[in-house]
């Protein structure tokens, strides 16, 4: 799948999302689906991933939001022109969703804080696309 891209303050987020068919039960309306995501620092300063937010949204419009430290236990220190990279996965209860969210970060230099947004991306189990 393309990536999805949004650059908020000098900091690009990259996110391709997988359908799981492995790890999925569909006829128990569990659907898996992973994610790629790769944080790049274009940023003059050094920053640190504090917390993330996501909001789930399923085609039955249920929605379920995730808050918490880092990601995947870990607050990742992320300098000028480098790039932190984690996958991780989300259940779904229908073949077809989406997430976005953001990650507050940390300027080191001066301890402000600030949103990096997360793009919109598709959750889409590869069966819908035959």
């Amino acid at each position: 799948m393309n990536p999805q891209t949004k650059t908020t303050e000098g900091i690009t987020v990259r996110i391709a999302s997988y359908y799981e068919p492995g790890s999925s039960r569909p006829h128990n309306q569990y659907f898996a689906f992973s994610y790629v995501v790769e944080i790049e620092n274009n940023s003059p300063f050094e920053v640190q991933l504090m917390t993330r937010y996501w909001l789930i949204k399923d085609a039955n419009q249920d929605r379920k939001e995730v808050r918490g430290a880092g990601v995947i236990g870990k607050q990742p220190i992320i300098k000028p022109g480098e790039m932190h990279h984690y996958s991780s996965w989300s259940p779904l209860a229908t073949p077809i969703g989406k997430m976005t969210g953001y990650y507050s970060m940390k300027r080191l230099m001066d301890g402000s804080s600030f949103k990096v947004y997360i793009p919109e991306f598709q959750l889409v189990a590869d069966f819908l696309n035959n």
